[in-house]
């Protein structure tokens, strides 16, 4: 009968979906595909994500499904049948298999922690894994030098003395025996101490797991809820260290705007200061020049005074001074005349005194040089 019904309303469901779609322009459709393939892709994603999620669960935790109520499968029906004609057109099945919001973001939520946990788990094991890389790295690198020493000291002790050895014997069997004695003593006495160290990290393991057991037993030992508490105490100290790293860079964003201003300002400094030392120095050139200006004032008004007191005394000589009559002016222009002839007689005298100065001069110098030589004739002629 149920199976008969399902039939009767599927069909019912195509007939009514065909209906709709009848009704729809062609970018309604358009519209429609496209929303249908991202609700197909979202519900592939969550499909991927339930199934990961079924796969960890626990069959423990898988509880039975409770079943039907055959009694309300007719309010049921009919309840489809009003959906149907609605806008959503989602059948039955997808009712009652869909989640509710809580359930997928319980779902989200815990995949997320799982996913978490499991990057945490791969990062762990590739740290080992490089761990592990890094030790044998380290060891065949230390292997390789005990190598390159023993072959050094083998050449050095043996090789070298049987390359010397003048006889041609070779290596010395004695020589052999005992480097490889103290060989074995030296690696027997490193296999010793490496067994003393060991046990004594074994005494060490011992007592941190013994001290580890005991926290466990006073509860000293940090649980989930610490572990959350921790988290979140540690999401809010990020938070404030976001809130300082925004700080921070707001003040060094302040700090370089300062900068360029303090450097503005330095340069508008520097530009004021050689104007000032170019204005001391006009400045002082300046005073220099109204110095002297103020000696050669000085000067002048002393100058100035001088000029007045002869001008003073000119006036008054002026004043004072009376017109001579006319004959008396030609006689003293006459006199001046007689006196200009005799200064003119005068100097072509001492002329004719100065050339016959010069040529008495010159003939004493003669009779001089011939006295000169005359005598030396003398000497001479006694000799």
């Amino acid at each position: 009968m149920a199976e008969t019904d399902a039939e009767s309303v599927r069909t019912e469901s195509q007939a009514g979906e065909e209906l709709y779609l009848s009704e729809l322009s062609p970018e309604q459709l358009r519209a429609l595909i496209r929303d249908t393939r991202h609700a197909l892709s979202a519900f592939k994603a969550e499909t991927e994500m339930f199934e990961k999620f079924y796969k960890r669960l626990d069959p423990k935790e898988l509880t039975p499904a409770a079943a039907p109520d055959p009694s309300a499968s007719p309010l049921d029906f009919s309840q489809m049948r009003s959906r149907r004609r609605s806008k959503s057109r989602s059948t039955i099945s997808e009712r009652l298999l869909s989640l509710s919001v809580d359930q997928k973001c319980e779902l989200v939520q815990r995949e997320l922690e799982e996913s978490q946990e499991e990057a945490q788990r791969n990062a762990d094991n590739t740290e080992r894994i490089l761990q592990g890389y890094k030790a044998t790295m380290e060891e065949a690198e230390i292997r390789s030098s005990e190598m390159k020493k023993a072959k050094y000291e083998l050449e050095r002790d043996i090789g070298r003395a049987a390359v010397s050895n003048k006889k041609g014997e070779g290596v010395h069997p004695e020589k052999a025996l005992r480097y490889m004695e103290e060989k074995m003593l030296a690696r027997d006495s490193l296999v010793d101490k490496l067994r003393l160290k060991n046990a004594a990290l074994k005494v060490q393991k011992k007592k941190f797991q013994m001290q580890l057991k005991q926290k466990e037993e006073m509860g000293e030992v940090l649980n989930e809820v610490d572990f959350q508490q921790l988290k979140i105490e540690n999401a809010q100290f990020l938070e404030r260290i976001d809130e300082r790293n925004q700080d921070l860079l707001q003040l060094k964003l302040n700090t370089g705007d300062t900068l360029q201003v303090l450097n503005t300002y330095k340069k508008r400094l520097q530009n004021n200061m050689a104007e000032s030392t170019h204005l001391g120095a006009e400045i002082s050139m300046r005073n220099d020049i109204l110095q002297r200006i103020e000696v050669e004032t000085e000067q002048v008004e002393q100058e100035r005074a001088k000029a007045e007191s002869l001008n003073k005394k000119l006036r008054k000589q002026l004043s004072d001074y009376r017109v001579p009559d006319v004959l008396q002016y030609v006689q003293e222009k006459m006199e001046q005349e007689e006196l200009e002839k005799n200064v003119r007689a005068w100097e072509r005298k001492v002329e004719i005194a100065e050339l016959s100065l010069r040529t008495q001069r010159r003939s004493w110098e003669q009779i001089k040089a011939a006295s000169l030589t005359s005598e030396y004739g003398q000497l001479q002629g006694e000799r």
